[in-house]
């Protein structure tokens, strides 16, 4: 199955299930794999025939700065659901988003959840 792929958006939000996390905020980084069938808008050039990527960035970033999710499980699972609402295309679409600031007493890289859903018979 082909795929789109955002990498790496970063946004800043305020998410976490700390009441200092939803005041102060931080960083969240997200990425996306699109899956659908890329065929159609290979052979026409057609962008009605694919997911336009700036779109599926709009929605994101209004989807972060409209909420503030206790649980980034939660905020996964809200981008999965209006992307798969948006476009009927989407077969299938992952979701993942990397929280480097967690309020964690210890040395790490980042912590983050990803998220694959799927339309039925896809």
């Amino acid at each position: 199955m082909d795929k789109i792929l955002l990498k790496d958006i970063k946004l800043y939000g305020y998410h976490g299930v700390l009441e200092k996390e939803r005041e102060i905020g931080q960083y969240f980084y997200i990425d996306i794999e699109i899956f659908l069938d890329l065929e159609p808008a290979g052979i026409t050039d057609d962008l009605g025939n694919t997911v336009d990527y700036s779109v599926v960035y709009d929605i994101i970033k209004d989807i972060n700065n409209k909420n503030k999710f206790r649980l980034i499980e939660s905020f996964a699972q809200k981008i999965s659901e209006e992307l798969m609402s948006n476009f009927d295309k989407i077969k299938t679409v992952v979701v993942k988003i990397r929280k480097p600031d967690a309020p964690i007493d210890g040395d790490f890289g980042w912590v983050g959840v990803e998220i694959k859903r799927s339309r039925e018979n896809a």
